[in-house]
């Protein structure tokens, strides 16, 4: 199988253990079913997608520790991501793993049909959680405010902005944050936020460049992108017109060296890592656990174990990091509370 960057190897080998102790609880005993096996359906082609790429390492990380075979289901739309359940149920797996909130109601529907398979989603959850589900989501609104409190202090135009892909509260998540971070630093500072849309909300470079080219028309200086696999598009206007740029999920900053500040990151393997220790130990299903600054789960760039070798332009600016981690301090402490919307 074609290996991409891996997890921390203490992470992947706990995994492997943690699946090997769940195997005899998982696939209901019969030998036919696939009970060492794992399957990962992505909602969109992996592509470019690092977010997806760095779902499919843990899993395969965990296979190859394990010794068996992991398999990667990709979709392109509703149809096919059914049809990628029905074929990973059907193979029995001792867990299968999803991401993101395209299988909100999908996963609901597949759990309460086979209640002897375990689901894990990863960065969503739907409202009627089975018990043989367990879901791991993201504070993405903490380290976005983070990053809003760069946008601030590096900002010269008093004009910040977010190209996101979608106008609904899951990604209001990101982008009323940026603003509310920038505002704690610059109170009189401007926000603008415009959406992609469409059927190819999270993958559409061009129209993310167009709308970031609109935002910088407008008088914005430092633009955060929202916007998955259109990402590109957001750092290729920034680029173009020398202003100051921000990336989500994974380090997006060697993609415009100079360019991006820094990134609100999203730890997968950990959330995929304690879904299966939940497993492992027994505890109930049917269970959302949220990952913020505190549980080391969302963060930023900036402030990661290999924040020296990430490329990233806030590392320039010492006087903001040191800010940058007073705010995180005071985020995990209670003392900062940041309003968001519920997904």
């Amino acid at each position: 199988m074609t290996r991409i960057r891996s997890i921390p190897r203490t992470a992947a080998g706990v995994v492997a253990a943690l699946l090997v102790a769940a195997l005899a609880g998982c696939g209901g005993g019969d030998a036919t079913a696939n009970s060492a096996e794992i399957v990962y359906i992505t909602d969109a082609p992996i592509g470019q997608n690092q977010f997806l790429q760095l779902g499919r390492t843990g899993t395969e990380e965990a296979a190859k520790t394990l010794g068996t075979a992991a398999r990667t289901y990709e979709s392109t739309d509703e149809q096919s991501r059914r049809s990628n359940l029905e074929a990973a149920v059907a193979r029995r797996p001792a867990a299968i793993v999803l991401i993101t909130y395209e299988f909100n109601d999908l996963v609901t529907e597949f759990a309460d049909k086979y209640p002897d398979q375990q689901f894990a989603l990863v960065d969503s959850c739907p409202k009627h959680i089975p018990a043989n589900l367990r879901c791991g989501t993201f504070a993405e609104y903490e380290p976005s405010y983070l990053l809003g409190v760069e946008a601030g202090l590096l900002g010269r135009s008093g004009h910040v902005g977010t190209v996101a892909a979608r106008d609904s509260a899951f990604f209001h998540r990101w982008s009323d944050a940026f603003a509310q971070g920038a505002r704690s630093v610059n109170p009189q500072l401007t926000d603008t936020q415009l959406f992609v849309g469409g059927d190819n909300a999270v993958g559409d470079p061009a129209r993310s460049k167009e709308l970031a080219l609109t935002a910088i028309q407008s008088g914005v200086d430092q633009v955060y992108g929202v916007t998955g696999g259109g990402n590109g598009g957001v750092f290729e206007a920034a680029a173009q017109n020398h202003v100051l740029a921000y990336g989500v999920d994974v380090n997006q900053c060697p993609q415009a060296p100079g360019v991006i500040v820094d990134n609100a990151i999203k730890r997968v393997d950990k959330v995929v890592l304690d879904l299966l220790t939940a497993i492992h130990q027994g505890a109930p299903g049917g269970t959302s656990t949220v990952f913020g600054l505190a549980q080391d789960g969302s963060t930023v760039t900036s402030l990661g174990p290999d924040a020296a070798a990430s490329g990233c332009a806030v590392l320039q600016h010492p006087e903001v990091l040191a800010r940058v981690r007073q705010v995180r301090d005071d985020i995990v402490a209670g003392r900062i509370t940041i309003p968001h919307a519920t997904n």
